[in-house]
């Protein structure tokens, strides 16, 4: 595989639009902890936050209302210590940091863009049967 600069790392790099770029990437980067990695003039920025990238786009003058029906979600190492950082600097926090039979420990917000974020942070190692997954297999 080659490795291209150009790119962000990561194997899923969610793109969101907003009308704003720059206040977008700038709010990501004070609220939630991304740095900026590359900025392609005013309509891209790429960011990273420990270890995945997201890449903030332009919002087209013709898009409609942000659909709620998509979220993105990180995984960090201290949800408490992200979510007390988020809140104090004024994100608008959905639910609190929750433990969840699945071994996660999960909160959620919505940015000024109105897209919805979960931050989860691992505290046990569950086998998915436990709480009702069920694990598939690869199949050739």
């Amino acid at each position: 595989m080659i490795t291209n600069r150009s790119m962000p790392p990561g194997i899923i790099i969610p793109e969101l639009a907003y009308p704003d770029v720059l206040e977008a990437a700038a709010w990501l980067c004070r609220v939630l902890g991304f740095r900026e990695r590359l900025r392609i003039a005013d309509h891209r920025v790429q960011l990273t936050c420990e270890g995945c990238s997201i890449v903030v786009t332009e919002l087209p003058d013709d898009a409609q209302a942000i659909d709620h029906a998509h979220a993105v979600m990180v995984h960090v190492t201290d949800v408490d210590r992200h979510h007390a950082h988020a809140s104090a600097a004024g994100a608008r926090v959905l639910n609190a940091p929750t433990d969840y039979p699945y071994g996660e420990r999960q909160y959620s917000l919505e940015d000024i863009g109105g897209h919805r974020w979960k931050f989860s942070q691992s505290i046990a190692d569950v086998d998915p049967i436990e709480w009702g997954g069920t694990p598939m297999t690869d199949t050739p």
